[in-house]
C-alpha cells in the first residue's frame, strides 16, 4: 500500500492505494475512525483487488473543512480523490457512516460505480432521537470532554461476545477518537444530522448493490436490518452471525467473502 497526500479537488486527502488489479475497491471508514481501522482487512482484499482506503474529511488527518461536512460534500471529495487516483470505476464500501457517504456517491456519481456495499450501514436519516444523541455528543465536545466518547463508543461497536478478543482493537478505536481533532468530530456530526433519507434513491438506483448486516449490532438493531432488507429486494444481503457492527474485524474472512464475490459477479 502507497500512503499519500492528495489533492481531492480542493481538499487535501490523505489516502493508501495498493495501485494493483483490474477491479477497484474504495473503503470508506465510518465516525470516530480513520482509514488506519482497515488495515489488518485490506489483506483479504489487494490479491485480487486494486484497494484504496482514505481518511474522510475531519478524521484521521485528513483536513477539516467548515463547521459541516455534509455527505455530499465527503461523497464529492471521494470522486475528486478518484480522478486525481486515474481511477473511473469502483465498488465502494462504506462502513457505519462511511455508507452515509456511498450512498451520497451513488446518488451524485452513478456512473463512477460498478457497485455500493453498506456495510453496517443504512439509508435511511436520522430519527429525532438519534439527531438528538448526536448533538448531545457536539456538546460534549464542545466542552472538552471528548474521553466520554472514546469511552464508550469504541466497545459499543462489538458484540458483547466478542470484546474479550477484540481487546487490542477496542484499544485501537479509544487511540484513533483521542487523536481525531475535535472540529473534525463536530463536523461530521453535523454532516450526519442534516443528511437525508435515501430509501427511494436506493431503490430506484441501477447500481448493485449488497447490504452486509451484523445480527448483533447494537447501532442497528436486528428487527430495523430485517425490516430494511424486506424494503430493499433489489440488493444482495450477507448476514453476519457473529457480529456487532464491526464485523469486518469481528468476522473478516466473511466479510471480505462477500465483498469479493460481489465485486467479481459471483
Amino acid at each position: 500500500m502507497i500512503e499519500k497526500f492528495i489533492m481531492a479537488g480542493p481538499t487535501a486527502l490523505h489516502v493508501c492505494d495498493s495501485q494493483k488489479g483490474d477491479k477497484c475497491v474504495v473503503l470508506l471508514h465510518g465516525y470516530l475512525e480513520s482509514m488506519l481501522v482497515w488495515e489488518d482487512f485490506v489483506p483479504f482484499l489487494y490479491k485480487e483487488l486494486r484497494v484504496v482506503t482514505l481518511d474522510l474529511p475531519g478524521h484521521g488527518i485528513s483536513v477539516v473543512t467548515g463547521e459541516e461536512h455534509s455527505m455530499e460534500f465527503l461523497a464529492d471529495t471521494v470522486a475528486d480523490a478518484l480522478r486525481a487516483l486515474g481511477i473511473p470505476r469502483c465498488t465502494l464500501v462504506g462502513h457505519s457512516m462511511g455508507g452515509y457517504v456511498a450512498l451520497a456517491f451513488c446518488e451524485r456519481h452513478p456512473d463512477m460505480l460498478n457497485g455500493v456495499v453498506l456495510l453496517s450501514s443504512t439509508p435511511n436519516a436520522d430519527t429525532p432521537e438519534k439527531s438528538e444523541n448526536r448533538r448531545r455528543e457536539i456538546a460534549l465536545v464542545k466542552a472538552g470532554k471528548k474521553d466520554a466518547l472514546a469511552r464508550v463508543a469504541p466497545e459499543a461497536g462489538f458484540a458483547e461476545d466478542n470484546r474479550t478478543r477484540m481487546k487490542d482493537y477496542i484499544e485501537d478505536l479509544t487511540e484513533q477518537v483521542a487523536v481525531t481533532e475535535d472540529e473534525g468530530i463536530v463536523a461530521l456530526l453535523n454532516g450526519m444530522i442534516a443528511r437525508k433519507d435515501q430509501n427511494e434513491m436506493l431503490r430506484a438506483s441501477k447500481v448493485p448493490q449488497l447490504f452486509i448486516l451484523g445480527r448483533k449490532d447494537n447501532y442497528i438493531p436486528v428487527e430495523a436490518a430485517e425490516k430494511m432488507v424486506k424494503e430493499h429486494l433489489q440488493a444482495r444481503v450477507v448476514w453476519l452471525e457473529n457480529s456487532g457492527h464491526m464485523g469486518f474485524l469481528e468476522e473478516p474472512e466473511t466479510t471480505a467473502r462477500a465483498i469479493l464475490d460481489f465485486v467479481n459477479g459471483k
